[in-house]
């Protein structure tokens, strides 16, 4: 039953952050990122503006969220946990890092 409700809500989620994907480079758009974060609102995780905004200033923010994109981790935001990336390629990963970073 968990199961079901999970696969619900995170068909739930994609589908709403499918009307804001155009929002994003090309890359977020194929990227799995989409179905827990949006742009301009709180999904599963935090929007990617509320990220921006909250590491604006930290000359340590790139390598930080770097590291929390590929190790995973929670507690930040919230009790959700994001799942690790560890294969995630390195330009895309710091194309979508800078991204955010530069809203």
């Amino acid at each position: 039953m968990k199961t079901v409700i999970l696969a619900v809500a995170l068909g739930l989620a994609c589908s709403a952050s499918a009307a804001r994907a155009t929002d994003m480079p090309e890359q977020f758009r194929h990227e799995h990122c989409v179905m827990c974060h949006a742009v301009d609102h709180k999904m599963v995780g935090p929007s990617y503006k509320d990220i921006a905004a909250k590491y604006k200033g930290d000359a340590t923010a790139f390598e930080k969220l770097k590291k929390k994109v590929k190790d995973g981790g929670g507690g930040v935001w919230g009790t959700a946990k994001m799942p690790a990336h560890p294969n995630e390629p390195e330009d895309e990963l710091d194309f979508m890092i800078k991204w955010i970073l530069a809203l």
